[in-house]
């Protein structure tokens, strides 16, 4: 079973990978997602970590753009509805062969430099056990052939991961 904190590790040691890449561009193409249902609660909960300049490269074409300024006092009215339209075209969940409709709860900035991140956070009340579980997440695949996105899936006391790509987009998992 994969922690939280082995999680938090892994991020923290591909953030700090970048810092020992110099021009602009983080060495990394990655996004990572973690996906956490408890039965007890029956809440469905998704916290995504996006790479910011990946963010401004396929929202407004360039990396280093201040245009949407992210969880700033002055982001932009559009902001969150252009990440939700990118968003919404690249990643879906589907529980129990049904879409869910993702809308986001909170975000927040971590991270320095060409390494800042851009975490988004999605709860969805799920009032019936999840039997099936479908993940899409294509983020950044139209942008760069080599983007990896790591997925984590917690339901109950079992645990996954996967690695998704442009190549293989989606994953169906049972339980």
């Amino acid at each position: 079973m994969v922690k939280k904190s082995t999680v938090s590790k892994l991020l923290f040691v591909l953030l700090l990978c970048g810092h020992f890449v110099h021009a602009g561009v983080h060495p990394l193409r990655l996004s990572l997602c973690e996906i956490e249902y408890a039965e007890d609660k029956q809440l469905l909960t998704v916290n995504l970590k996006l790479f910011l300049m990946d963010v401004n490269e396929a929202l407004v074409f360039d990396p280093n753009s201040n245009e949407l300024a992210f969880c700033q006092p002055d982001e932009s009215e559009d902001a969150e509805r252009l990440l939700m339209d990118y968003l919404n075209e690249f990643f879906y969940l589907k529980v129990n062969d049904q879409l869910i409709d993702l809308k986001i709860k909170s975000k927040k900035l971590s991270g320095e430099g060409d390494n800042v991140a851009l975490g988004v956070f999605f709860e969805h009340k799920q009032n019936s056990p999840i039997k099936s579980l479908e993940i899409k997440n294509a983020v950044f695949t139209d942008l760069f052939f080599d983007q990896n996105n790591v997925v984590y899936v917690y339901v109950n006391d079992e645990s996954k991961s996967m690695m998704l790509n442009k190549k293989t987009t989606t994953h169906q998992l049972t339980f």
